[in-house]
């Protein structure tokens, strides 16, 4: 097969339970019925699949799904074996072998844990199993939470080189405006870029049995788009929705990201969105012209101030006089070095070590990456 694609589906909680909040064995087998029909075709699929919580919290004991931290967690922890023992039975039963792979932001941040997850992922893949990633609910705590899994699918999608990521959500689209009160929204069916107007059209959650909202579902899509892997959204349910939005011709909004705009490689994506900047250097406007306008090298003698405590390696946040981000950046000195050199006469020599080189660099101005992330 000549256009075998490598496919991240993500799937919401209300995508998989039912009403009362128990797994939905009839939606799960339909979904994994879908998969199935991608794989015989050649294609490799990895899921992002939600619904821990939603699956583990009536076993818990709670006649609602639980706000506090703990009860959280602690529902997670039944609903993740729960979710993994119905994939891996479904899956089975057409002669396919499922994975889990829980992971936390912290696994992301990393760069080894990175590479490490993406070495990971990728001999699963090509042994044809399908990967089934969540995150480690059970563990992580809120300050280290990825959000939700519109941001970790996207994620993902950027880790194991993508070329396409379905979201499954309860809503069949991007709408101009939210057509629960507006009949009359219309369905954006191809999105080529992010403009603030398209921002503007992202609502609230639509279900509360997920935690997604149309806003996080655009912040992923401003990192797929970043780095030139097409998405799609559309609604769960719609019999053959997978297997269209593969072919491209479901309903639902297709954000393709322009050959103009270019992508971010593979290390620039890490840079951008899973890094954690741990500091911040201020520089001058000829140091924010070329990296704008070029990407290009900054120099010592080009930094105004330094903030925050790190060592050589680390990733920063380069802003200019007035505060605004302009990129991240990898460091090539620590804060004490670079203090150092702004309180001395520094010169620096042709064959001199730039601050940050072009190739560990990453311009916020002009790709459509959230900040939030």
């Amino acid at each position: 097969m000549t256009n075998k694609k490598r496919i991240v589906i993500k799937i919401g909680s209300s995508s998989l339970t039912s009403l009362h909040g128990e797994i939905s064995r009839r939606k799960l087998k339909r979904i994994v019925e879908e998969v199935v029909e991608l794989k015989e075709e050649g294609h490799e699929v990895l899921l992002v699949s939600s619904g821990a919580v939603a699956a583990g919290y009536r076993k818990l004991g709670c006649i609602e799904r639980p706000t506090a931290l703990t009860e959280k967690q602690a529902a997670a922890s039944i609903g993740q074996g729960l979710l993994m023992e119905a994939y891996s039975e479904y899956f089975l039963s057409h002669g396919y072998v499922a994975s889990q792979i829980l992971i936390t932001r912290s696994d992301f941040s990393d760069e080894k844990r990175y590479m490490n997850a993406r070495n990971t992922l990728k001999i699963l893949l090509d042994r044809g199993i399908v990967p089934i990633v969540n995150e480690n609910d059970t563990v992580t705590i809120d300050r280290l939470k990825f959000g939700d899994n519109d941001t970790l699918s996207a994620k993902v999608a950027g880790l194991v080189d993508a070329e396409q990521l379905i979201i499954l959500s309860d809503i069949d689209g991007l709408y101009d405006s939210d057509p629960r009160g507006n009949p009359e929204a219309r369905l954006l069916s191809n999105v080529q870029e992010i403009t603030q107007e398209i921002e503007d059209f992202a609502g609230e959650p639509g279900s509360d049995v997920g935690t997604g909202g149309m806003k996080s579902k655009i912040d992923a899509f401003k990192m797929t788009m970043a780095s030139g892997i097409p998405a799609f959204l559309g609604k769960s349910g719609v019999r053959g929705l997978i297997k269209d939005a593969v072919d491209g011709t479901a309903k639902g909004t297709y954000f393709n990201p322009s050959a103009d705009n270019g992508s971010l490689d593979h290390r620039k994506q890490w840079i951008a969105f899973n890094s954690g900047p741990e500091g911040i250097v201020t520089v001058n406007e000829k140091a924010k012209s070329a990296i704008v306008e070029n990407s290009g090298e900054l120099h010592a003698q080009h930094v105004l101030n330094v903030s925050g405590k790190f060592k050589n390696g680390a990733v920063v946040r380069l802003k200019d006089l007035d505060g605004e981000e302009i990129g991240l950046g990898i460091i090539n000195y620590s804060s004490d070095q670079l203090s150092k050199l702004q309180n001395t006469d520094f010169q620096i020599d042709e064959d001199e070590l730039a601050v940050v080189d072009s190739e560990g660099l990453v311009c916020r101005l002009d790709l459509p990456i959230p900040a939030s992330v």
